[in-house]
């Protein structure tokens, strides 16, 4: 459990402190003087004879007398005079006969030590105030010459071997990766042991991978595995809206990494100062170019004779300039991609320490379901598991929770909420049987896995596929088989309402983008032959796609649109013969999605494997 720190208070509150003191006791000064206002002897004389004095208090020291009236009454007034001159009453002219004669009390009050302070303070204060705001402007000027001089230096984060931080049993899916920086740690570690055969140890190490699959964790392993000091920053804490500043930054972290050498200098997003010099808006002269320069140079420039070994990350190799990645400034390319299966499990297991599991649960089935997550995914999907079993106020995790959080991490929470008319229900109960029906009985399909019609996310209703193993490879039969599948849920409305619905917008969206690539991209017509049409534009500095520049006559742009409407109306055509085949199947799984809204794999199976003559719909 982490503890609350308090902020450790500066000096600027003590000055404050001071001053509002002063001003408390100036304040108070005023506020006495207003309502004990001082008399002459004069003043004095004139009272005593009148009758008006009730009593007169003189201090020991006779520094001051307090005179007390009778109208009004309890008002009392200062009369202050020198030490060390005569009695109050011979300078007013008063004897104890005058004060007798109108019945005024006299008294000497016994002296005190602290009896003079008052006017000492009195003095003192308004000088200490204007002492004190002197002293605090010029501190204050102080600390802002502080931090433009500290506006230029580097904001990385340094930590040390005591750190605790990840190691690399921390992180799994990745062995490669983990192999290669791990003879990072090692050169570090043992130099020698290189030196002594020539090798020259590594300038740079660049982490390329998708988002969440765990390049800063990688770092963070590094880290804990090396040892050694390590700085960490990001990208875009380099750049700054003033020119010259990332420079400098620049500059200051790799003279701090000098002095701690050897260490490891870890840059993340560097594609956020490292883009391709030339695509900037503001021309080759932006201060992103400016930064990139001196990376460049403090990288492999003529003082490079250090141990201090950069290690990067991004997920847009694309767009980083050459100079950057060549020989020298980053030697090696570690490549963190999606794990696989083995690679899930793994991870599934890290992540799951901790947390108390039911017996049901299969971490190697959960990994086999989520085909296509990232390390970040599969922490998500743990994490949701955790509250799916709190929801129920359960003391474990079950299977069930893991299959339902990982719908709700992919296709997101189950609308049951949502009100749909019988009618519409309908028309999703047989759309979703169409796309199951028609992958069932094309072999190059991927296996059905769940059939429902609960509305996730956006969707209606969803009919998942899931692959038998991880695929890294696509065929055109397969293509083709894809086509056909995604086409079933339209050709259903179809067949069995007798028109279209909106439902299929987004499986036209996929045969057509299918359909195109296989004739523009993997070369898969027979008619356009093996080669690929138009080149991809896009503007760097944004890191993103703006057209795509045809390199092909207006001709050939008739062709490929002939050819993509073939594969298309192919796979309609297909699509259209298979349910017209097994209408009595397509019946009986769309009465059973509108009996029970969700069916696994095992019950779909053995829908399809019922016989024709009891698939006949009532």
């Amino acid at each position: 459990m982490m503890k609350a720190t308090l902020p450790t208070p500066g000096r600027g509150w003590l000055i404050w402190a001071v001053i509002l003191f002063g001003l408390g006791i100036l304040a108070l000064s005023a506020v006495s003087a207003q309502v004990n206002p001082r008399m002459g002897l004069s003043e004095l004389t004139t009272a005593v004879r009148a009758g008006k004095v009730s009593s007169i208090t003189i201090s020991g020291d006779e520094s001051r007398a307090v005179i007390e009236l009778k109208e009004p009454a309890g008002a009392k007034r200062l009369v202050r005079k020198e030490r060390g001159t005569d009695k109050l009453l011979e300078q007013a002219g008063l004897t104890v006969q005058d004060l007798q004669k109108n019945d005024v009390s006299y008294a000497i009050s016994p002296t005190s030590s602290l009896a003079g302070l008052g006017p000492l303070l009195t003095t003192l204060i308004p000088f200490l105030l204007m002492v004190g705001f002197i002293v605090f402007m010029m501190r204050q000027a102080q600390a802002g010459n502080n931090q433009a001089m500290a506006f230029g230096r580097s904001r990385a984060r340094l930590m040390t071997g005591d750190t605790p931080t990840v190691t690399f049993a921390d992180v799994a899916g990745v062995d490669e990766a983990k192999q290669e920086l791990a003879e990072v740690v090692e050169f570090l570690r043992e130099p020698d042991k290189f030196v002594a055969l020539g090798a020259r140890i590594p300038k740079g190490v660049l982490m390329v991978g998708p988002p969440g699959c765990g390049k800063t964790l990688m770092a963070r392993a590094v880290a804990g595995e090396a040892g050694v000091p390590f700085f960490s920053i990001s990208g875009s804490e380099f750049v700054e809206m003033f020119v010259g500043v990332g420079a400098s930054r620049v500059r200051d972290l790799f003279e701090q990494a000098k002095k701690h050498s050897p260490c490891i200098v870890f840059v993340d997003e560097i594609d956020a100062v490292g883009r391709q010099r030339g695509a900037g808006l503001g021309g080759s002269h932006d201060e992103r170019e400016q930064t990139l320069n001196q990376i460049l140079v403090e990288m492999d420039g003529f003082d490079s004779d250090t141990n201090v070994i950069i290690v990067a990350a991004t997920n847009r190799p694309d767009i980083l300039d050459p100079a950057l990645l060549r020989p020298g400034r980053f030697d090696r390319r570690v490549v963190i991609d999606r794990p696989d299966m083995r690679g899930r499990t793994a991870i599934l297991g890290i992540h799951s320490k901790g947390k108390p599991l039911a017996k049901d649960v299969d971490l190697e089935r959960m990994a086999a379901l989520s085909i296509g997550f990232s390390g970040a995914d599969l922490e998500n999907l743990v994490n949701e598991s955790a509250i799916m079993a709190a929801r129920r106020n359960a003391r474990s995790i079950r299977m069930a929770d893991f299959e339902e959080a990982l719908d709700k991490v992919r296709f997101g929470p189950a609308r049951r909420s949502r009100v749909v008319s019988q009618k519409e229900l309908e028309v999703t109960a047989y759309h979703e049987a169409g796309h199951a029906v028609v992958a069932h009985v094309i072999p190059e399909c991927d296996p059905v896995h769940k059939v429902t019609i609960v509305p996730r996310g956006m969707a209606g209703g969803l009919t998942f596929f899931l692959p038998e193993e991880d695929r890294y490879l696509q065929s055109r039969t397969r293509f083709r088989a894809g086509l056909a599948a995604a086409l079933g849920g339209r050709v259903a409305e179809e067949l069995i309402f007798g028109e279209v619905t909106t439902g299929a917008s987004s499986d036209l969206e996929y045969v057509t983008r299918t359909a195109r690539d296989m004739v523009t991209r993997y070369g898969m017509s027979e008619a356009m032959g093996p080669m690929t049409f138009g080149q991809k534009q896009e503007l760097v500095f944004l890191g993103r796609e703006l057209s795509e520049q045809r390199n092909y006559s207006e001709a050939v742009a008739r062709q490929i649109d002939a050819e993509v409407r073939r594969l298309v109306g192919d796979a309609l055509v297909r699509t259209r013969e298979l349910l017209q085949t097994n209408l009595d199947r397509l019946h009986l799984v769309a009465k059973k999605l509108l009996e029970v809204e969700t069916l696994d794999r095992t019950d779909f199976e053995a829908l399809m494997e019922t016989p024709a003559t009891a698939a006949v719909p009532a």
